[in-house]
């Protein structure tokens, strides 16, 4: 248990730059008070005491407001930064070197018993708010958006944005996302220039609509001085307008 706390430690002071000691993280940070507490209650569920485990659980969403069901799988090195608003449940299973920021849920879209909540694989990072529901898998190494909604299977190394939540594979985003594996850590899971793929395919419509009425108008004109009748205009596109409405 010990070699696990030193563990938590060592992987705070590494990703988040406001810890400044070992002190400071033992007793300030509440991600790793709740990781400690669900150790304790993950192993009185599996011995059978599972009323005991649910209180160490209950105790534990007191005190951090983080709250983990004491069955869930939680790997080695998880860093949960902030936490308050934290949900992860009953099935979920949460891989080696994750990090989870505050308010995210890891929840389940079913009643059914059976494997209802989502597997996040070694080294993914959930931003701010994002929900991930359901009995799928997010990929290793992947990125989950702040606030985004995700509800089916994220591939390893892709970033999910949005909701609901679409896949960036971009040559782009993979270049990025590699730099940040170099740097040693993607915070919050955002990525520059890491906009709403559907946002990004209006801006590139509305310009490509753009483009056309004035290759349009250059027709028009070019009838005209041929000797043809020149068309009733029509409203001209704003396309600035426009890529101000969508951003």
């Amino acid at each position: 248990m010990f070699e696990r706390l030193r563990e938590d430690i060592a992987n705070v002071l590494e990703k988040d730059p406001a810890a400044r000691s070992t002190l400071e993280v033992l007793l300030c940070y509440p991600g790793v008070h709740a990781l400690l507490l669900h150790r304790t209650a993950h192993g009185l569920w599996g011995a059978g005491l599972h009323t005991l485990g649910r209180w160490v659980s209950h105790l534990s969403r007191f005190l951090t407001g983080i709250e983990i069901h004491p069955a869930a799988r939680i790997g080695r090195r998880v860093f949960i930064d902030h936490g308050m608003g934290v949900v992860i449940g009953e099935t979920a299973e949460v891989g080696d070197d994750c990090t989870i920021y505050q308010g995210v849920t890891l929840g389940g879209t079913s009643l059914d018993g059976g494997k209802r909540h989502p597997t996040l694989e070694a080294g993914v990072v959930v931003g701010a708010g994002a929900k991930v529901l359901g009995p799928f898998t997010v990929g290793a190494a992947a990125r989950i958006g702040s606030n985004s909604v995700v509800v089916k299977t994220v591939p390893p190394g892709a970033t999910a944005v949005g909701i609901p939540a679409r896949i960036i594979v971009e040559g782009a985003d993979q270049r990025r996302e590699a730099q940040a594996a170099k740097m040693g850590f993607s915070a919050y899971a955002v990525t520059q220039g890491g906009d709403d793929p559907l946002s990004i395919a209006l801006h590139r419509l509305i310009d490509h609509v753009a483009e056309q009425d004035r290759v349009i108008e250059q027709l028009q004109r070019e009838l005209v001085r041929l000797g043809g009748e020149r068309p009733t205009p029509c409203e001209p596109l704003d396309a600035s307008v426009l890529n101000r409405m969508v951003e």
